[in-house]
Order: structure tokens, then sequence, then C-alpha cells
């Protein structure tokens, strides 16, 4: 039982001491005024979608042929 008890306060330090590290990185990042809405990526922002080869004989749907809206006369 002494042996669980030293290793949970050792454990419990190792934990304040983390805290404290992330806590005083943290804090000097944000005085420097890094609060703008950049996402960090960089480059040059492209909006336009991808244009994906498709296999043979398949085809996307906005490419599809226009169908005529009047139908052809049927033959009895």
């Amino acid at each position: 039982m002494n042996s669980l008890i030293i290793d949970l306060f050792m454990c419990g330090v190792a934990y304040v001491i983390l805290i404290y590290f992330v806590a005083t990185m943290t804090k000097n990042s944000l005085r420097r005024g890094n609060s703008s809405n950049d996402d960090g990526d960089g480059g040059i922002e492209n909006l336009t979608p991808p244009k994906i080869d498709l296999p043979p004989g398949v085809i996307w749907p906005s490419d599809s042929p226009k169908k005529s809206k009047t139908p052809e006369p049927v033959d009895y």
C-alpha cells in the first residue's frame, strides 16, 4: 500500500508540472496577438472543386445529354 501512495503522489506531481509548462507556453502565444482568423495553411486559396477523372462510360449528372421537351409521336 505504501508504494501505491508514492506512485500516486509522483503521478500527481508530474501532472501538475506538465500543466504548468503547457499553461506557460500557451500564455506566451496568446500575448503575441495571434488572434487572426487564418487557419495556418498558407499559400493561395483555391475554392474551385477538383476535376475528377471518371472511368469510361460514367458521366456526371450535370454533363448528361439534354432531352427534348416534346415527346416523339408514336406510330400505331
